[in-house]
């Protein structure tokens, strides 16, 4: 498990109520409402944001943002993704780094923007998308199911599933950063990947 979903779990559990130690006659519905412990409303809003993401306003911008920029890479549209890229653009690739090994491949705004320009992806497409937002960043948790053809090698289908950070600047959403946490992984289409 890695380091960021150990801090989400902890954050999580530290803000969940506490109830004295379940013996026999002893369980939190017996307990005088006087003596049941309180979450803070804060606290539980930030559970709820946790497990089920942010809806506002904000979010769905970012993650229209997103479904736009993906579309921009499958159409090899250079300008359009050059301009959503934030230019200290960072993307690691695999999962390999998450357990101390190296990352499949690391692409900075540069790089990226050439893998763009071969099309090299004939389908890049997002879901379970999840947003957490603090102000003009925004960090969304997802997959993307993906089908490929680097460098005219034959189509294959991988599903990945990810970190990416975006920040606002000048009231203009960026794509700032991706991490693989989980993938690529590898299948003859794509219903053979979208659920791993």
């Amino acid at each position: 498990m890695n380091t960021r979903v150990r801090l989400l779990i902890a954050v999580a559990i530290s803000t969940l109520p506490t109830f004295p130690a379940l013996s026999q006659g002893n369980t939190p519905a017996a307990a005088p409402a006087a003596a049941r412990p309180r979450m803070d409303p804060e606290a539980a809003a930030r559970t709820v944001a946790l497990s089920a993401g942010d809806t506002s306003p904000a979010a769905l911008e970012v993650m229209a943002f997103e479904k736009s920029m993906e579309a921009a890479v499958v159409r090899g549209d250079v300008a359009a993704v050059r301009s959503m890229l934030a230019d200290d653009f960072v993307m690691v690739h695999g999962d390999a780094w998450i357990t101390g090994g190296k990352p499949l491949l690391v692409d900075n705004k540069e790089s990226f923007l050439k893998r763009v320009e071969s099309k090299q992806y004939l389908a890049r497409d997002v879901a379970t998308v999840k947003a957490e937002m603090h102000g003009d960043i925004a960090i969304l948790y997802g997959q993307y199911v993906a089908e490929n053809s680097p460098g005219g090698t034959p189509r294959s289908w991988f599903s990945v599933w990810y970190e990416r950070v975006y920040t606002k600047r000048d009231g203009k959403w960026l794509y700032l950063s991706h991490r693989t946490v989980h993938g690529p992984t590898y299948g003859p289409d794509r219903d053979s990947v979208a659920s791993k």
